[in-house]
C-alpha cells in the first residue's frame, strides 16, 4: 500500500502544528515592526518538522509499506493521512477535497481534529480522535476506517518504533548554520518526545487534554538519540516535552548514558524554572543543553494561581537564568497576556519583570481559550471569534473584562518592543565583554525607553481617537 503523510505548509506565514500548542498550532503573525522581523526569520529560514508524522512513517515502513511525504504537493497513493491544526484548517481541509476528488482515501489525525472533527469530517473519509498510533497500525493492516475514529493511547510508549526522518525529505534540508553565538541551528533542529501530555493542570493549556501522562525509559530515549547521531553529523535535538526535567534523577540518568555513549549532539528542551537546579543544569550543559524554554507567564501569583499553575520564585528563576548564561545556554522565556485578572498595570509589570529577568528571548502571546481546555469551559460565553484561523495566540477572541481587543493588541506589540528594541538585550544576546560596555548599554535603554513611552502614546492615542 501506498501511504501518503501530509503535514501541510501554511500559504500564510509561519505555521507551527504537532506539539506546538498541544497540536493546535500556531502562526507567526506580523503586527509591529519588531514582530515582522521576528516572523519573517521564522518565514525565511525555519523547517518545522512533525514528529507525529515521522513516527506514523515508521510504522508504515516497519510493515513494509510505501511511505510518501508531501508538504503541499499532490501525489498519488491508496490513503493519505493529513496532519491537523485548528490555525490552518480551511487550507487543511481544502487539500483534502481535492486528494478525494483523485479518488485517494483521505482522514485527519492530530489535536484540532480529535477535539473538533465537525471542521474535518465533510472533508474526509475517516477522522482518527486520540493519539494516531493504534488507529493507524489497524489501518495499515487493511481495515478501512471511515467516520470518527477512536484510537487508544499507547500504553508503553517505548514498543513504538524510532521516528524515520528519512522518510521525511524536509528533514535533510534542516540548515545547519547557527544563530550568531546563541548555539542552536538557525533552522531548527529533530524534535523527539521522551514523554507524551503533561503532569501539571494550567487550565488554559492543551497540552494535556488529549491524553495522559507518560514517559519512555532512558534506554529507549539514548537508542533514539543514538540512531540519530549515526544518520545525521552531530544533530540538534529539540525535546519537545513540556516538562522535561519533571523526574530529575531521569535527566541525570540521560545526561550520563549520553556521555556513555559518546554521543555527540546539541539539544534543547522546555520544562519550568523550578524542575531545574545549577548541578541538574551543570550535567545537562555537559551532555548536550543549549537552550531552555520555560514558561513564566505573568508577573503575579494570584493571577496564575487563578489558572491552576503554580508560582515559582521570582529569585529562583532570576539565579536559574543567571546561571544558564554564565554556563553558556540560551534562555527563551514565555509569557501570557489578558488574563482575567489583567489591566494596563499589571501586563505592565509583566513587561517590565520580562525584561528584569534577562532572558534570551522572550514569547509573548495573548490568552487564547482553546477547545477542550478547562479554560474554554469558563469563558466560552465569552468568545465572540469563530474564525478558528485566528485562535493563533496574536489575536484577541473573546471579550476581556478590562481592556478591549485594541488595547490587548496594543499592549502585546509594547511587549515586544519593549524587550527586543533595547540596546543592552542586544548586547546580552551578542555576550558583549567588558562591565564598562554593559553599562553604557543600559544607560542607552533609558533614552530607547524614553522614545518608544512617546511613541505608545502617539499609537494609542490614533487608536482611541479611531
Amino acid at each position: 500500500m501506498r501511504v501518503v503523510l501530509a503535514d501541510l505548509k501554511g500559504p500564510e506565514g509561519f505555521v507551527s502544528k504537532d506539539t506546538v500548542v498541544g497540536g493546535y498550532g500556531s502562526r507567526s503573525k506580523s503586527f509591529t515592526a519588531v514582530t515582522s522581523v521576528l516572523s519573517q526569520i521564522k518565514w525565511r529560514f525555519q523547517v518545522a518538522l512533525s514528529v507525529q508524522m515521522a513516527e506514523l512513517a515508521a510504522i508504515a515502513a516497519a510493515s513494509g509499506h510505501e511511505v510518501v511525504y508531501t508538504r503541499d504537493e499532490f501525489v498519488e497513493g491508496d490513503v493519505a493521512v493529513v496532519l491537523s491544526s485548528l490555525v490552518d484548517y480551511r487550507h487543511e481541509t481544502a487539500w483534502a477535497d481535492a486528494m478525494r476528488a483523485r479518488g485517494i482515501r483521505t482522514g485527519f489525525v492530530g489535536l484540532a481534529a480529535s477535539k473538533l472533527p465537525h471542521l474535518f469530517a465533510g472533508h474526509a473519509d475517516f477522522v482518527i480522535s486520540g493519539e494516531p498510533e493504534e488507529a493507524f497500525m489497524r489501518l495499515i493492516r487493511g481495515e478501512q476506517l471511515a467516520g470518527l475514529c477512536a484510537s487508544r493511547e499507547v500504553a508503553d510508549l517505548d514498543s513504538l518504533p524510532f521516528p524515520r526522518w528519512d522518510l521525511l525529505p524536509a528533514a535533510s534540508r534542516l540548515p545547519r548554520r547557527t544563530v550568531p553565538l546563541a548555539g542552536r541551528p538557525l533552522g531548527g533542529g529533530f524534535p523527539l518526545l521522551a514523554s507524551r501530555s503533561c503532569p501539571e493542570f494550567c487550565t488554559y493549556c492543551p497540552i494535556r487534554i488529549l491524553a495522559t501522562y507518560r514517559a519512555r525509559s532512558v534506554g529507549s530515549i539514548a537508542d533514539e538519540l543514538e540512531q540519530l547521531c549515526d544518520r545525521y553529523p552531530r544533530p540538534h535535538v529539540i525535546f519537545r516535552d513540556p516538562l522535561f526535567s519533571q523526574d530529575r534523577d531521569r535527566c541525570l540518568a540521560l545526561s550520563d548514558e549520553i556521555l556513555s555513549r559518546g554521543l555527540r549532539l546539541t539539544f534543547e528542551c522546555e520544562t519550568r524554572l523550578d524542575r531545574l537546579d545549577e548541578q541538574l543544569i551543570d550535567r545537562l550543559h555537559a551532555a548536550g543543553l543549549r537552550t531552555i524554554c520555560f514558561g513564566v507567564e505573568s508577573h503575579s501569583p494570584a493571577t496564575l494561581r487563578k489558572v491552576a499553575r503554580r508560582p515559582i520564585p521570582p529569585r529562583h528563576q532570576s539565579a536559574i537564568v543567571d546561571h544558564c548564561h554564565r554556563t553558556g545556554i540560551v534562555t527563551a522565556a514565555q509569557y501570557v497576556l489578558g488574563f482575567l485578572q489583567d489591566d494596563w498595570s499589571s501586563i505592565a509589570a509583566t513587561i517590565a519583570s520580562a525584561v528584569a529577568l534577562g532572558s534570551t528571548f522572550a514569547q509573548f502571546k495573548l490568552l487564547t481559550p482553546y477547545p477542550g481546555t478547562p479554560l474554554w469551559k469558563q469563558l466560552e460565553h465569552r468568545v465572540y471569534e469563530r474564525d478558528w484561523h485566528k485562535f493563533d495566540g496574536f489575536t484577541p477572541t473573546f471579550t476581556h473584562p478590562n481592556l478591549s481587543a485594541d488595547e490587548l493588541q496594543f499592549l502585546l506589540g509594547a511587549a515586544y518592543a519593549r524587550f527586543y528594541m533595547r540596546p543592552s538585550w542586544l548586547g546580552t544576546y551578542l555576550r558583549v565583554p567588558g562591565n564598562r560596555a554593559r553599562d553604557y548599554l543600559r544607560a542607552l535603554d533609558d533614552r530607547v525607553s524614553a522614545r518608544q513611552a512617546r511613541s505608545e502614546i502617539a499609537l494609542m492615542s490614533r487608536a482611541v481617537e479611531c
